[in-house]
């Protein structure tokens, strides 16, 4: 399979994610940020932040080669208006970077890292599909977070135990 094929592909993937993860970030009140199902979980407000963020991540990725935590502006939003409105500027932003992204672009390398602490060096197509399931995973861990505080779980793949038309 070429890199063509992967660019349309991983493109159609990141497309596909946007509705729902956007209905899950929608529904996260900012009364509930600063919850946490347990002492050593994250809280509901990082979370839902970093669903937000990750494609901020793809963009950087894409157009730079290079994150490093140390220099690495993360978002700050306050509330759910603000959230969302950062989340539409990185998936415009991760649209734009996928126009200019080459096969030749993918082959080289992608680097993470903390300041002089190189933690990721490796392809951009290596990265890009896995920052694409890191993505993934966060939010589902984000709808046990909603599961857990009564919040309605979106239809995702398919109907959710609170949006199933198939259930009378």
């Amino acid at each position: 399979m070429d890199n063509s094929s992967f660019i349309t592909r991983f493109a159609q993937e990141f497309e596909a994610e946007i509705p729902a993860t956007r209905k899950c970030l929608e529904r996260i009140p900012e009364s509930l940020y600063d919850w946490k199902p347990h002492e050593t979980s994250a809280t509901m407000g990082y979370l839902t932040q970093l669903v937000a963020e990750i494609p901020k991540w793809l963009a950087v990725m894409i157009s730079d080669s290079v994150i490093d935590f140390k220099t690495f502006q993360h978002m700050t939003a306050k509330n759910t208006g603000e959230m969302l409105a950062q989340f539409d500027d990185h998936l415009q932003q991760v649209r734009e970077a996928l126009k200019d992204l080459t096969d030749d672009r993918l082959s080289k390398p992608f680097v993470l890292k903390d300041g002089d602490n190189i933690m990721i060096n490796s392809s951009l197509a290596e990265n890009l599909a896995s920052t694409l399931n890191h993505w993934i995973h966060h939010r589902g861990q984000l709808t046990v977070y909603m599961r857990l505080r009564g919040i309605a779980v979106p239809s995702i793949y398919g109907p959710s135990g609170d949006e199933n038309p198939f259930r009378k």
